[in-house]
């Protein structure tokens, strides 16, 4: 009796390394890379339009920021100022 449930313990970890090792093999196929790759493709193109649309509405966003303090009479405060090269009208680094 001990022998019967070691030899069915046996078979029933050899069917999975089998079945295991046959998925494995399956990733390696041609169809198994088309695959593989067409979701890669689909995840890295859903990827791209979130990013897309994060950056548009954070562009909406400070849009509305400027229009607001346009609309109020404040002076726009651009906070990327000096991370440019190109000079403000009047500064001394205009007329070099």
């Amino acid at each position: 009796m001990k022998r019967l449930l070691w030899l069915g313990v046996g078979l029933a970890v050899g069917a999975l390394v089998v079945r295991k090792l046959n998925q494995k093999a399956n990733e390696f196929t041609p169809t198994g890379i088309a695959t593989s790759l067409s979701e890669s493709a689909g995840g890295l193109v859903e990827s791209l339009r979130s990013f897309v649309e994060d950056v548009r509405e954070g562009m909406a966003e400070r849009e509305q920021q400027i229009h607001e303090a346009f609309a109020a009479g404040e002076l726009y405060e651009d906070k990327f100022a000096d991370l440019r090269d190109d000079a403000q009208p009047g500064s001394q680094e205009g007329n070099r």
